[in-house]
């Protein structure tokens, strides 16, 4: 067993770290936050130079961990561009794979996943909006909510009920995925605004009425949809595993700069040791977390997810970052108030919510480890 990163991995870190020290301007950040803007001009910028490498999944790892380091807010931001998009490479059709996969992974196009419902939330089995065949389209209808990308992306993989459910106990099946683009008639896109953070992110609700989707755009087979979207889960989960691994590490970073500076401070000019005991303990948890992302990441990248140790890495790494962004304004007082901590602290939050909750985390892991799983 070998710890060590290769040469692949280092150069994408050291190529993250470079680009978000070029391009990650605490004027860029205070501003994408204050006004709630996604940093259009920041994607382009990492279109230009090739920044996410979507041929090799370890580099987009590391390359999101590096980026959130230095800010959650445009870190995210420039690398949800192709959010769900694995989803079609999984179980899209060659048809699809060209006219939407393509552009996506080219930086040419943006897409989005809609799956959260108003009033669903985890609860993906509830959802409601229907898509009904009627002869070469299916019509679809009802909404969606909190979409990350909702209002710039420009399709989006949509989960909606074909069928209804054979039993109450089994919610999750009739359901399928769609590729829905944002310029057909009936759709809308309504920008959330005053989030508590991420707000560099484009969020949106989504409004389907009598949408046309071409039978073609189906993906994969009717009815499977449940399980499709479970299955990106599983991968998405790691990469918010590496989003909560870089702030936490981010806020480490600057918590010791401010020790450093600042104190307080013993008469040796130590800090004092309750002061060390809490910097050893997140330094420690991040450790953990990290051991936890990679080792998940490796049996997924294998094509063995392990679902158990996925879910442990996301709600681990998310509960990571908060505990971190509290110690750190517990230390700092007024003066994180002040600084670019106080954004830290409120992007973190989001980080035991989306892809599933903590709790939901915690429900994959008891159930499956009760069930024998690995």
């Amino acid at each position: 067993m070998d710890f060590e990163m290769d040469e692949e991995m280092i150069s994408a870190i050291n190529k993250a770290k470079e680009f978000a020290e070029k391009y990650f301007t605490e004027e860029l950040a205070d501003k994408m936050d204050r006004e709630e803007q996604f940093p259009m001009e920041l994607l382009n910028y990492s279109n230009r130079e090739g920044l996410m490498d979507y041929s090799n999944p370890w580099k987009i790892l590391v390359t999101i961990e590096e980026l959130c380091r230095k800010d959650p807010g445009l870190g995210i931001s420039t690398t949800v561009p192709a959010f769900g998009s694995e989803v079609l490479m999984l179980y899209g059709s060659d048809m699809l794979k060209e006219k939407y996969l393509d552009p996506v992974l080219k930086g040419q196009k943006i897409m989005g996943l809609a799956v959260t419902e108003p009033g669903g939330g985890s609860d993906v089995a509830s959802s409601k909006t229907e898509a009904k065949l009627e002869g070469d389209y299916y019509i679809l209808n009802g909404a969606k909510m909190f979409i990350t990308n909702g209002g710039i992306a420009d399709y989006f993989v949509v989960l909606a009920r074909t069928s209804p459910p054979p039993s109450p106990d089994k919610r999750h099946r009739g359901m399928s995925v769609f590729i829905v683009e944002s310029k057909w008639e009936g759709f809308k896109a309504n920008k959330i605004h005053g989030k508590m953070g991420v707000r560099a992110t484009n969020t949106a609700e989504l409004v389907f009425e009598n949408v046309r989707v071409p039978k073609e755009n189906l993906v994969g087979e009717e009815g499977k949809g449940f399980y499709y979207i479970m299955t990106f889960f599983n991968i998405s989960r790691i990469y918010v595993a590496a989003q909560g691994l870089g702030v936490a590490q981010g806020i480490l970073d600057r918590l010791m700069e401010h020790i450093k500076k600042y104190g307080p401070v013993n008469s040796q000019g130590e800090p004092i040791e309750n002061i060390q005991f809490k910097l050893a303990e997140i330094a420690t948890r991040i450790e953990a977390s990290r051991g936890l992302t990679y080792k998940a990441a490796s049996y997924l990248f294998k094509f063995n997810p392990n679902p158990v140790l996925t879910s442990m890495a996301k709600y681990y790494s998310g509960e990571t970052a908060i505990l971190a962004s509290k110690v750190a304004m517990e230390i700092m007082g007024l003066k994180a108030l002040n600084s670019e901590l106080e954004r830290f602290y409120r992007d973190a939050r989001i980080l035991e919510i989306w892809e599933g909750t903590s709790e939901i985390e915690k429900l994959i892991i008891s159930r499956m480890m009760l069930k024998g799983g690995k």
